[in-house]
């Protein structure tokens, strides 16, 4: 069993962590929403963060969102993270309030569909692979031009902004080029298209402090406060 102490210490030197990030880029602490991984991590685990204050949560698999949220209390808010397959669509707005790995326009066209069946407005964020990387998924830069209109046409689905999970580097600072890429296309589909895309969810365990300097505005933390998966 995970130590109480240990789990309220950790979020508390991450809140530091992302105070003296955004005062380093000018920014008010409160324009970064922090997302604790819970993945992995079973609920009586993920009560102990809640204990100390955190209540947002995401789970990369939709099982494991189905298990944890109903043993928890209903006020908590919880993001799906991970890849998400078009036939579990469903099952992952019983449960996730918002997805962040909106891969592509059919998936964006399945989540609608059955949000308007449902009588839900999820919040997404669209996942880019500016890298190309083969074993992550996103939308290439192009194509998310080509296909950002039909996805703003799609009406029950709440556009954030964006997502990306950049080429692992064990240094953080080699993460920030990756991080000032995705910043500087949102800016770009911002003026093309003419609405706000406000949100940058992009920045983990080891490079959150270097995302939020280069505008991240939500931050996916996990083992930097559970502590490292077995």
């Amino acid at each position: 069993m995970a130590d109480p102490e240990i789990i309220r210490a950790n979020l508390e030197k991450v809140h530091h962590l992302i105070d003296a990030a955004a005062s380093r880029a000018g920014r008010a602490p409160e324009e970064v929403t922090l997302l604790a991984v819970s993945k992995t991590w079973p609920a009586e685990v993920v009560r102990l963060a809640v204990d100390a204050g955190q209540t947002r949560f995401g789970e990369n698999k939709v099982q494991e969102g189905e298990a944890k949220a109903p043993v928890l209390p209903s006020f908590l808010e919880w993001h799906h993270i991970g890849n998400l397959q078009k036939n579990k669509v469903r099952k992952a707005l019983a449960v996730f309030g918002t997805i962040h790995g909106v891969d592509s326009l059919d998936l964006a066209r399945q989540i609608d569909r059955i949000a308007a069946e449902e009588g839900l407005e999820p919040a997404v964020y669209l996942q880019v692979n500016l890298a190309r990387e083969a074993s992550k998924s996103g939308f290439a830069a192009e194509d998310l031009r080509r296909d950002f209109e039909a996805i703003l046409e799609l009406p029950r689905l709440r556009i954030l902004g964006l997502m990306i999970i950049p080429p692992f580097t064990p240094e953080a600072e080699d993460s920030r080029p990756a991080f000032t890429a995705l910043r500087a296309f949102r800016d770009e589909l911002t003026r093309e298209f003419g609405i706000p895309l406000p949100g940058l969810s992009m920045g983990m365990s080891h490079d959150f402090a270097v995302a939020i300097e280069e505008g991240a505005t939500i931050v996916r933390v996990g083992s930097a406060i559970f502590g490292s998966r077995g």
